[in-house]
């Protein structure tokens, strides 16, 4: 057990530290090893092991530290996002199957390292964890209801999505939590290494979703450029709502509110439509999307830190 904790030390900074460098490294070897399509087939269960390594690391203590007002507000935002998602899309003119991508990108749970980005920046760590919870709970109705009313030209499983999001999103988060509780000293002593386990998580199911989509970007890069317009203006546009929506707040908190808006769950998005039998093509956005946020919100961060 020892040599292997060790291992787990070392490994630990290499793959948090250099997150956006594997995520990038996947997406190449996604576009060109095609048979790594096969990784979706295990989507599900990637999904909960991501959610529940980063849920782990969340304590009831950081629950109660937070006003409701405050958390109003970021679900205000977050109610706008899958709202967004779709009229950025319908502007660019993409097709029912990326249009359903943009919504499910919109509709999903803030970036799960978001309370991560949060610390960094300076900001209310315990709003973003408790606006992570609530939201990642309520997408349970919240995730099939905006999908089934925005998106059109697409049949939409609404069932395998409730499915999906119990087994992989809810279930495992509440279970995590509910450990965190129930030993909290014993859960607790692996919290620098539960992010580790998230990341390697989102790299696999980002290279799985590339390698599903690569025959479609190398055929149509005209379709990709579009895509990428639009999880740019999808990414800028959440953080200025999150902005908004806190701007008479304290400055810990708007800075919590823009970055728990803006980034959206892209790992999570793509994997959701994979696992619920969505078009293949519909994981587009989430894949670029994820690109796109890690390098803003790390630029974020360190704008917000340095200006404190």
């Amino acid at each position: 057990m020892a040599p292997f904790y060790g291992r787990l030390q070392s490994l630990s900074p290499l793959v948090e530290d250099y997150l956006l460098v594997w995520v990038l490294l996947a997406v190449v070897l996604g576009l060109t090893v095609t048979d790594l399509a096969a990784v979706t087939d295990f989507s599900t269960v990637i999904l909960a092991v991501m959610i529940g390594s980063i849920s782990l690391t969340l304590s009831v203590e950081q629950f109660s530290q937070i006003g409701g007002r405050a958390v109003a507000l970021v679900l205000l935002g977050h109610a706008a996002m899958p709202v967004l998602a779709f009229g950025i899309a319908r502007g660019l003119g993409l097709s029912p199957e990326l249009t359903v991508g943009f919504v499910v990108l919109g509709a999903v749970t803030p970036e799960l390292v978001t309370p991560v980005m949060t610390e960094l920046a300076g900001g209310d760590t315990a709003l973003s964890t408790t606006a992570l919870v609530v939201i990642g709970v309520g997408s349970l109705g919240f995730v099939p209801a905006v999908v089934t009313a925005l998106a059109g030209g697409v049949t939409v499983p609404t069932l395998p999505i409730v499915e999906q999001l119990v087994v992989a999103v809810v279930a495992p988060m509440l279970l995590a939590v509910g450990l965190r509780a129930r030993w909290p000293e014993r859960v607790g002593a692996y919290d620098a290494h539960y992010p580790t386990i998230s990341a390697t998580m989102v790299i696999l199911i980002i290279g799985g979703v590339t390698a599903a989509n690569a025959a479609v970007i190398r055929s149509n890069l005209g379709l990709l450029g579009s895509v990428i317009v639009g999880v740019v203006v999808l990414n800028g546009l959440g953080y200025g709502v999150g902005f908004l929506v806190s701007h008479r707040a304290e400055r810990a908190t708007r800075i919590a509110s823009v970055l728990s808006v803006g980034m959206r769950d892209f790992a999570v998005a793509a994997a959701l439509v994979i696992a619920a039998g969505l078009p293949t093509i519909a994981s587009l956005p989430a894949v670029v999307f994820g690109v796109v946020e890690m390098t803003t919100s790390a630029g974020l961060a360190k704008w917000f830190d340095r200006t404190e």
